[in-house]
This record gives structure tokens, C-alpha cells and sequence, in this order.
């Protein structure tokens, strides 16, 4: 086996969408290729797709046709045109990101070219309140009976299945999806860390020097419990607190309504879209970050600020029961509990400097570890695949 792979990427998710599939996918194709291997995604797009990706070499745009709830999304319209490419590749081993359009797509490439083929469950797409998010009712009706089916019999046919996180293994474990790897997305330490500098970014959302910040970065949409928060925000309006939200997604609106509703407007900030050089900033600015969703498979951004050096309050359900360590790197809060979150805010953010392990155990999922793992199930599959 050559010490030099050619991997081909498949993805439904990609730029200009900025969630945990497309980060990930864009640090691994980065540190894989910086190792000297060939990285190729292939992906649904469109102008803006191209403008974004106009600087990453070996990327093949299929026609997208936008998603009407996630404008940010694109459904591929013709899968099979990248056939061709794939063929002039020729690659060593494909990695699929996401089972749907792009993944089923992928999993009949390699069988066909007798390929390995993996996979790594990256997102919930079987819960039911992402189906109904995403899908019409009649679609949601559907996935919500097959869904799991689908998961079963996609994930069988692969070579090997990746997962982000034991929480994840266990769920899938639980579903009869057994034989998994254990390979976390990494993070980029070399731009998330304590050398950032934040005062800029703090002296912007401030509105006086006693005020201290809680971040939440992250697609505005429902299934991330952003009300959770911003209940908990709420109850804490009498402390010299503010509450930063920062990036965009489908609820923004309804979110913005609701902080107006309550009069939070002078406690809570959106930032809409910031970008990736500015991002490490926002994380400099704050003292501690906050997570009330129980959607996560692994929770980069809390990894993130941990690499920031914050602590962070999380709601205790999935990835992050086992990421966030009470006394440790943060605090959990009972999920969808604001008053309990409310309280975890407090006390970390009064006690901030007692918290010293956030770096340590960012320091394991940087992009560099995890790349080694994820080289070592390439190899192992490449060695041992009957397709």
C-alpha cells in the first residue's frame, strides 16, 4: 500500500454552511493534506459555494438545489455527474460524511469500483425533532418510521463506521450498530488557544467594565435549545452579565423576538455571522461559554473555547456528559432546565479561575491527534477490505 492515500470526501453539508460536518471535514482535509495525501471532496454547491471553496484545490461542486428551512444547505440535483471525476481519481479509500444524497451516492461508487468505503456518523438525523425541522410533514412521518432502518442498513455497508464520541457508539451500539471507531473531529489549536487576543472584541460588546460575558457560538436553529439560555439569561438579568450569540441560522428571527418579549434586548447580543479569523476573538472576549443544546455528537465549539481557555456550562445529555467535567473544564446543568443552567452559569462565572483543565482536554482532540486516528482506520480498512 502506498504511503502517499487519494480519499475522496462525500458530503450533503458543505460551505457556505458552518456546522460540525463542514469543520470538520475542512481540518481533516487540511492536516491530511499537509501529511501528503490527496484529499478530493465532493459536495453539493452553488456560486457562493465556489466563491468560499475558490482557494481549497481538488474540490468537485455538484448543482445544488437550495434547502427552503436551511437556505444555508444545498440538495444535490444530479449525484451521478461526478462519476467521471471519481473514476479519473481512482482513489484509494472514500470517506462519506453524511448518508444521505451525496452519501448514498458514495456508497455505490466504491461498491461498484470495489472502493473501501467509511463512514462517520457526524449528526442525529434519526431524532425526531431534527426530522421535523428538516422535513415536510408527510417526509417527517416517514423518516421518523425508516430512519433507523436506513441508519442500519447504510452504515452495514460500509467498511468501517466512524463515530465522534462513546456517547455516540453507545446510541448506535443500542441500535445494533455495532463494531465502531472511536475518532473525534479535531480542532485547530494552532488558531483556538489562550494566545488570542480578545480585548477588542470584549470592549465592542460591553457596555460597562463590571459586566462579564457568556458565549454561545453556533447554528441559530431549534434543535440547539437556544431558549434554554436564553431563559436562564432571564434569571440572571439582575447580574452584570451579557449574553453573546454568535453566528446565524433559521431562528434567528424567532430568537431575536423572543429576547424583545422578555426585555433582554439590553442583555443579549446576536453578532449574526462572524468570521473564521475573527471567531478565535470571540472566544478570547468571553469568560465563560454555554451549550444548552442535547443535540451534540461531539461539541466542537465547547472544545474550542476549552482550547481558549473557558470554561464551559453544558447541558448534561449525550457528547457533552462525557466531554464537560463538573469541577474540572466546566459545569452540566440538567438539560432543557434553565433554572438549573442559570444557576451553573453563576457559579462558574464567579469562580472562573478554579477551573483549570479546559486546555488539557482540548489539547486530545486537536486536529493533529485525531488525524493520526483517523489514518489508522484508512490503513486498517485499505489492509483488510473485501468489498
Amino acid at each position: 500500500m502506498a504511503e502517499s492515500l487519494r480519499i475522496a470526501f462525500f458530503t450533503d453539508s458543505f460551505l457556505p454552511a458552518r456546522d460540525g460536518v463542514v469543520t470538520s471535514i475542512l481540518n481533516f482535509r487540511r492536516e491530511l493534506t499537509k501529511r501528503g495525501h490527496e484529499v478530493y471532496i465532493f459536495a453539493p454547491g452553488d456560486e457562493q459555494t465556489q466563491k468560499m471553496a475558490k482557494g481549497l484545490k481538488n474540490v468537485y461542486l455538484i448543482k445544488g438545489m437550495k434547502f427552503k428551512k436551511y437556505p444555508q444547505y444545498s440538495l444535490a440535483l444530479l449525484p451521478f455527474s461526478s462519476a467521471s471525476k471519481f473514476d479519473e481519481i481512482n482513489p484509494d479509500i472514500v470517506h462519506s460524511h453524511t448518508p444521505v444524497i451525496m452519501g448514498t451516492w458514495a456508497l455505490y461508487l466504491a461498491k461498484m469500483n470495489k472502493i473501501p468505503i467509511v463512514s462517520t456518523f457526524h449528526t442525529l438525523f434519526t431524532d425526531k425533532a431534527i426530522i421535523k425541522a428538516y422535513a415536510t410533514e408527510m417526509a417527517a412521518n416517514f423518516w421518523q418510521k425508516y430512519s433507523w432502518k436506513y441508519a442500519r442498513f447504510y452504515y452495514r455497508k460500509c467498511n468501517a463506521v466512524m463515530v465522534p464520541s462513546m456517547a455516540i457508539r453507545k446510541l448506535l451500539s443500542s441500535k445494533h450498530i455495532n463494531d465502531t471507531y472511536l475518532v473525534p473531529n479535531g480542532i485547530d489549536t494552532s488558531r483556538f488557544n489562550t494566545k488570542a487576543d480578545g480585548k477588542a472584541v470584549r470592549k465592542s460588546l460591553l457596555k460597562g467594565n463590571k459586566e462579564q460575558i457568556v458565549l454561545c457560538v453556533g447554528r441559530l436553529s431549534t434543535e440547539k435549545k437556544l431558549e434554554v439560555l436564553i431563559r436562564a439569561a432571564q434569571l440572571l438579568k439582575n447580574e452584570s452579565i451579557r449574553f453573546v450569540f454568535v453566528g446565524t441560522g433559521p431562528a434567528m428571527s424567532s430568537y431575536m423576538k423572543m429576547v424583545e418579549r422578555l426585555g433582554l434586548t439590553d442583555k443579549i447580543t446576536f453578532t449574526g455571522f462572524v468570521s473564521d479569523r475573527e471567531l478565535p476573538m470571540y472566544y478570547a472576549a468571553c469568560d465563560i461559554f454555554c451549550m444548552p443544546s442535547t443535540f451534540e455528537t461531539q461539541g466542537i465549539v465547547a472544545l474550542e473555547a476549552m482550547a481558549a481557555g473557558k470554561p464551559v456550562v453544558a447541558a448534561d445529555s449525550l457528547a457533552l456528559r462525557d466531554l464537560v467535567q463538573n469541577g474540572a473544564n466546566g459545569e452540566k446543568f440538567t438539560p432543557n432546565d434553565s433554572k438549573d443552567c442559570a444557576r451553573k452559569i453563576k457559579k462558574v462565572i464567579n469562580n472562573v479561575a478554579s477551573y483549570k483543565e479546559m486546555a488539557e482536554t482540548a489539547k486530545s482532540y486537536s486536529v493533529e491527534a485525531t488525524t493520526g486516528k483517523l489514518l489508522e482506520v484508512y490503513r486498517k480498512v485499505i489492509s483488510e477490505a473485501t468489498v
